[in-house]
């Protein structure tokens, strides 16, 4: 027996277009998500807390973006 698998891509589709592409994905069983949606998903995933003060968050975040 097949088991059916999904791929995940990114479309950069013209606005004018949004409702063509939204009604084939409806009729082919297609799920949509938005970049908008993918980072509310991810966000909703994170840790509520974390034991961290702010100043090492901040200190992280810096190490992180002026290592390169």
């Amino acid at each position: 027996m097949l088991q059916a698998t999904s791929q995940n891509i990114y479309l950069n589709v013209p606005q004018s277009e949004i409702g063509f592409i939204m009604t084939l994905a409806q009729k082919m069983g297609w799920e949509v998500e938005t970049k908008e949606d993918s980072l509310r998903k991810y966000i909703a995933s994170r840790p509520k807390n974390v034991d961290l003060s702010e100043e090492e968050i901040i200190e992280e975040i810096r190490a992180t973006r002026y290592s390169k």
